[in-house]
């Protein structure tokens, strides 16, 4: 039997939720559209917060996120709820990707403090399903806010 560490269960917990909660929908026999998005901007500052609270931050090596801005998510839903039932809408992504290193120091610049940043190897079968990109969209990176432009309209 393999043994699943705390973060695997947690990630692929949380991911099959979302995928669990798609096919329930999708097979209701409701009219139904689906739109996924990557990862909000919202998010990656709560995490870099936390770690921003360490002397020195691990970060895990090869991790990215192509954060996207929830208004514009949800602009997108509007327009898909208005058109109508569409089934699967094509993703929404954020207009990069970005290293996650590279979100931690852009927020700890955008707060004035500093700290060190270790890249620390991201093991386990759910980091290695994030390592490939499986939860990016580079072919629909259609965000227009950037993560900078996230940073200094509402961090700093």
């Amino acid at each position: 039997m393999a043994v699943v560490s705390a973060p695997d269960r947690a990630m692929f917990g949380y991911f099959a939720a979302e995928r669990a909660a798609e096919e329930v929908i999708a097979g209701s026999g409701l009219p139904w559209t689906t739109l996924r998005a990557t990862r909000f901007h919202d998010l990656m500052p709560a995490v870099a917060r936390r770690l921003a609270g360490l002397p020195v931050i691990p970060v895990a090596a090869g991790v990215r996120f192509q954060p996207v801005d929830t208004g514009e998510v949800a602009a997108r839903l509007v327009e898909l709820a208005l058109a109508g039932p569409a089934g699967p809408a094509p993703d929404l992504g954020g207009p990069r990707a970005h290293p996650m290193a590279e979100l931690v120091r852009g927020y700890l610049r955008a707060t004035g403090r500093r700290r060190p940043i270790v890249a620390v190897p991201a093991v386990g079968g759910a980091y290695r399903a994030i390592r490939s990109g499986n939860h990016l969209a580079p072919d629909r990176a259609v965000g227009l806010r950037t993560w900078e432009q996230f940073l200094a309209g509402t961090v700093a």
